[in-house]
Order: C-alpha cells, then sequence, then structure tokens
C-alpha cells in the first residue's frame, strides 16, 4: 500500500489523479445540466421538481454514494491542483533576472487555468449556499423550481451566473484535452480530434447552463 500513496504523491501520480478525477466531473456536469433543462420546460416546475425530488430523496442510496464520491473527487480536485501549481512554481525557480514569454510555450487556457479554477470554486460555494443546502438541509417554504426563478428574476444573479459559465468553459477546454493527454491519448493524427471534442463539449456544457438565466431572466424578470 506503501507504494500506491508514493506513487499518488509522485508528480504522474498527482497528474493522473488530475485527470481521472476531472474527467468524472466533467461527465457529472452532462447529467447535471440534463436535469437542469427541465427548468426550461413550460409546466410549471412539474418535471424539474420531479428530477429534484429524485435526486434529493434519502432512499436514493446509488444518487447518495455518487454524491460522496463527486464531493471527495472535487476535494481532491483542488488539493492535487493546488500542489500540483506549487510544485510547478517551485521547480521553476526565480525567474526575476530573466525575461519569460509565457505564450510562446503555453496557451491562455492552460496560464489561466489556476485563477479560473479559483473562481469556478467561488462560483459553486455561492450555489451550493443558494440552493443545494438550504433545500437539502433547511425546510424552505418554497419549492426548488421557485427558488430558481425567484433568484434568476434578478439580472445581477443571472450575470454571475453568465460569467461563471464562461470561465468554467475556459477550465474545460484546456482541462479535458490535458486529461486526455495524461492518460497517454496522445498522436498526430487523435490530438486534433480530442482537442476539438474537448472544445465542443466545453462550450456545449457551459452554453447549456448559461442559457437557462438568461432564459427564466427574460421569461420572469426583464422580459415582461
Amino acid at each position: 500500500m506503501g507504494w500506491f500513496i508514493r506513487f499518488l504523491d509522485s508528480s504522474v501520480g498527482k497528474k493522473l489523479v488530475m485527470a481521472l478525477t476531472g474527467l468524472f466531473l466533467a461527465l457529472y456536469l452532462i447529467s447535471h445540466l440534463i436535469g437542469n433543462l427541465f427548468l426550461l420546460k413550460a409546466d410549471g416546475g412539474e418535471a424539474f421538481e420531479a428530477y429534484a425530488s429524485f435526486m434529493a430523496s434519502n432512499n436514493n442510496i446509488p444518487v447518495r454514494i455518487i454524491e460522496l464520491v463527486l464531493f471527495l473527487c472535487f476535494i481532491y480536485h483542488i488539493v492535487n491542483a493546488l500542489r500540483l501549481w506549487a510544485s510547478n512554481k517551485n521547480a521553476r525557480g526565480p525567474v526575476g533576472y530573466r525575461t519569460v514569454t509565457a505564450s510562446a510555450n503555453s496557451t491562455f487556457y492552460s496560464r489561466f487555468m489556476v485563477q479560473s479554477g479559483i473562481i469556478v470554486l467561488l462560483f459553486l460555494v455561492v450555489h451550493l449556499s443558494a440552493f443545494f443546502f438550504p433545500h437539502r438541509f433547511g425546510n424552505p417554504e418554497e419549492t426548488m423550481y421557485q427558488s430558481c426563478i425567484n433568484a434568476f428574476m434578478n439580472p445581477w444573479i443571472s450575470l454571475f451566473y453568465v460569467i461563471a459559465m464562461v470561465l468554467l468553459a475556459i477550465h474545460l477546454i484546456h482541462g479535458v484535452q490535458s486529461a486526455f493527454q495524461t492518460l497517454g491519448m496522445r498522436h498526430n493524427k487523435y490530438t486534433p480530434i480530442i482537442k476539438g471534442t474537448g472544445i465542443a463539449f466545453a462550450i456545449l456544457i457551459c452554453a447549456g447552463f448559461a442559457l437557462i438565466p438568461i432564459v427564466l431572466y427574460l421569461t420572469y424578470g426583464g422580459g415582461n
């Protein structure tokens, strides 16, 4: 077991964990988006409330297990990202005495990974505080559907969510393709396909999430 711990603590192990946890979190975004799109169904929230009740049911053991795994993966992903960032920073050493052109050796998306990750984390804290925790552990008078409608009627909240999705897209554009490269899927023939698929995935997923506050605001807030 000691060798496994040492491997996870190595540079290769950290990158592997980042790749696997990152891909798992990315896959979760697909199912989360599908459920959230029920908010746009013109049925008075019936479909979304059925989805929310299904996900929140304490008798739904598989969902509770996935929820726990998701939480652990997210925490490990953050911790590992900070450790890798610190290791890379220490490995580069002082660079004040020489000029370094970062854009020559990396893309904007890769250079902005730490910053976008931190901002997305802050967004998630706000998101969970506003919706998940009050409805899972509290006893609110309004339904989850009503909470979403009331929140996105506010133009600043809707704008905040849209900006957060832009930053998440930036994070995913580099993160998805980097994860596949870490797993050894790097080839002159397949790398452009993986890169293109990663970009398309990031844009479609985040555009889908951003569409929700925009439509709800135009329907119930600024559209009236």
